[in-house]
């Protein structure tokens, strides 16, 4: 699958993104097992590429080669989900990604197409089915299983991420006189909500955990009830099962008593769609993950009623 026919159809896909709806490109490991990918973060399908290894590479990492002049890396997929490797297959394909601020490619069996999935049809996957965390959602196609990879967590196994706050930031976030020092941070990745509680903590905000969009909104409307339990902001992963951080924004801004809450986007996806999405949605900010300082330093002002 080529640049121009992802292009071709991102339109279509754009138009479902803020209605809780998500387009996957699905592909396989080696049986018969479907996985997905969104599609925002597919730059290009190509056949296997001859590929450099060097000494001292990490175990999932199959090689690097030149794409479009720049040198990316690859992660055999199928070694990170437990199948057997895929560099030495003449017919696997490399998924071409961007996000999270970097590009990379993912070493697969083969690719099928692409589909639409409604958010309500994404679940978080039960532990018995043995994905652990490099599974975020599940759903059926035609009656077989999809598993939609966390590829942010696969990601993030190889790659260290620098998550600490600046002195400079920290000392700022000091003096600050803040009504409250609560935030919910909404997140379907294990990996990412590690991360963003570790991150608050140096700027002494307590976080309150919601695993979707659905479970988010149902807990806020039970503490907005309670004035001890009360938060201001709320910073959301987009793609989630259940209910998207879209979808869960725009039920915010349509709930009276939840519309005054401040919504910060926080997703690896990134782009123009996403700007104007956050726009039409009614999100006061959208940061690409994951910048610590310029995330912690834009929830510190949205909440701090001086500079509003």
């Amino acid at each position: 699958m080529s640049t121009a026919t992802l292009l071709d159809s991102v339109e279509s896909h754009t138009r479902l993104a803020g209605h809780n709806r998500v387009a996957m490109l699905l592909f396989r490991l080696g049986d018969k097992q479907l996985f997905g990918i969104n599609v925002f973060k597919v730059r290009e399908v190509l056949r296997k590429p001859v590929m450099e290894k060097l000494p001292g590479m990490h175990q999932w990492l199959a090689g690097s080669f030149d794409y479009r002049g720049k040198t990316i890396p690859v992660i055999d997929l199928a070694v990170a989900m437990g199948y057997p490797p895929l560099a030495d297959l003449a017919s696997a394909h490399v998924v071409v990604t961007e996000f999270s601020r970097s590009m990379q490619g993912f070493l697969v069996a083969d690719f099928q197409r692409i589909v639409h999935c409604t958010g309500e049809s994404l679940e978080a996957p039960a532990v018995t089915l043995g994905f652990g965390n490099r599974v975020n959602a599940v759903s059926r196609i035609d009656g077989q299983l999809m598993a939609v990879i966390d590829v942010e967590h696969v990601l993030a196994s190889i790659e260290e991420v620098v998550t600490d706050v600046s002195p400079h930031l920290q000392q700022q976030a000091e003096r600050r006189h803040l009504p409250t020092r609560r935030i919910m941070v909404v997140d379907d990745s294990v990996v990412a909500r590690g991360r963003l509680i570790h991150l608050f903590k140096q700027v002494n905000l307590d976080c309150v955990i919601a695993q979707d969009g659905q479970e988010a909104l149902e807990l806020l409307t039970h503490m907005m009830e309670s004035d001890s339990e009360r938060i201001t902001l709320v910073i959301s992963d987009i793609e989630m099962p259940r209910l998207d951080g879209y979808a869960l924004t725009r039920a915010i801004r349509e709930t009276p008593a939840l519309r005054p809450l401040k919504v910060v986007l926080h997703s690896s996806l990134s782009g123009v769609f996403n700007e104007a999405l956050v726009r039409d949605v009614g999100a006061d900010r959208f940061i690409a993950k994951f910048q610590p300082d310029l995330l912690a330093k834009t929830v510190l002002e949205l909440m701090d009623p001086s500079t509003n």
